[in-house]
């Protein structure tokens, strides 16, 4: 027993929340009571639904409390107490409570330090996983090993019924000094055999440490002349070298060459195939236009009215095409006949039918792109192209 093992049980005792208060002279003296309700306290403290012997009246019921406490720290908290100490209730029980509030006490101190750090880890929010890296590494590697040794463990048990016979009747047979006598002797030749052994590996090792050294050496020479031809090829320059930097210069250039021809290549594509595709634009919409004034043309000619006396109606506008010359066939010193349209133009023919059809054909079927009159040229040739129809009429009825 000493002063700090009795001021630190103390404290303890007050940390954790003890509601007596003890003093160092309690144990001056042996004090069962005392001892006994801290142990009570302390295993109610570790595990609240433990069932103890409370009666420590009589000799019987403290060595049955006693042990009870001490089954009950070994197999939940591992903790080994000596029970003659804890019996004695004295100065050098102290040591051996103080190994469970010592248990409790860092618990309580590990929780605490926990609690204050938790919200500085969370505003923070910063979490470094590599100092646990090396940690995960061994808890890898202590599983796998717990696995390993629990797998090897429920084998021994299994042969676990067979052996305790085995054991049973070994320990309960007489030892034999003669069988003792040649068992250790046995013992000691198997000893001196591996002395034996071990010297002659330690006198190898000898042997191979000077070989090791010898080759040690022999390559630390080579390392030495290859470092020397390394220099030496380093400073000798290659016949070749010259001639090596000047193609590679001109090789430079002509990869310049050949990027810039190669841009404008591709530019020049690019330019194709823009004008291409406006080309072919285009055509589609002259081809789209063409395709609706034929079938403009199609429907005026369709369209009912426009075969009497010659008339073609075309964009709103009357050419009227007056043909005479079917009544003067016949008619001696004529040889031309006048058309009249709404246009300024007049049309001489011959005197051939087939022929005034076909310049009148060829006067009435005019393309829209082209020859399309506009409402003043309408408007001025109209006067004249009546009076001339008027005319042409007249000489008819005056042939008649």
């Amino acid at each position: 027993m000493s002063y700090r093992d009795l001021r630190n049980f103390t404290e303890m005792m007050r940390s954790l929340g003890y509601p007596r208060l003890i003093s160092m002279e309690n144990f001056r003296s042996p004090n069962f009571a005392l001892v006994a309700e801290v142990l009570i306290w302390l295993v109610k403290r570790y595990d609240p639904n433990v069932e103890l012997p409370m009666d420590v009246e009589t000799e019987q019921d403290r060595v049955l409390f006693i042990k009870a406490v001490a089954q009950f720290m070994a197999t939940k908290a591992h903790i080994k107490l000596n029970t003659k100490k804890l019996y004695g209730a004295d100065g050098y029980a102290v040591k051996e409570l103080l190994k469970v509030t010592s248990v409790l006490y860092n618990a309580m101190k590990s929780n605490v330090t926990d609690d204050e750090a938790e919200p500085s880890d969370v505003t923070s929010l910063t979490f470094d996983i590599s100092s646990r890296i090396s940690d995960l590494k061994a808890s890898r590697q202590l599983a796998s090993e717990i696995t390993t040794r629990g797998a090897a463990l429920y084998d021994l048990l299994g042969h676990e019924v067979e052996l305790r016979d085995i054991r049973t009747r070994a320990i309960a047979k007489p030892l034999e000094v003669n069988e003792l006598e040649n068992g250790i002797k046995k013992s000691i030749s198997l000893a001196q055999d591996d002395i034996r052994k071990t010297t002659q590996m330690l006198d190898n090792i000898a042997s191979d440490e000077a070989n090791l050294e010898a080759k040690i050496d022999k390559k630390k020479q080579e390392l030495e002349r290859n470092q020397k031809r390394l220099r030496s090829l380093e400073s000798v320059r290659p016949a070749f070298m010259d001639e090596y930097e000047k193609l590679e210069e001109e090789l430079k250039k002509v990869y310049e060459t050949y990027m810039e021809k190669h841009r404008n290549l591709s530019y020049m594509e690019q330019l194709l195939d823009d004008v291409n595709r406006a080309e072919q634009d285009r055509f589609e919409e002259t081809e789209a236009k063409s395709l609706q004034e034929r079938l403009q043309e199609e429907e005026r000619r369709m369209a009912p009215g426009n075969e009497l006396g010659g008339l073609d109606v075309e964009d709103g506008e009357d050419e009227i095409v007056l043909d005479a010359g079917n009544k003067q066939n016949n008619r001696p010193g004529e040889g031309k006949r006048v058309f009249g349209s709404m246009g300024d133009d007049i049309v001489d023919s011959d005197e051939d039918e087939s022929g005034s059809l076909s310049s009148g054909d060829s006067e009435i079927g005019v393309d829209d792109d082209d020859d399309l009159l506009d409402d003043d040229d309408v408007g001025e040739g109209g006067v004249d192209g009546e009076q001339q129809s008027e005319g042409s009429l007249n000489d008819s009825d005056n042939d008649f």
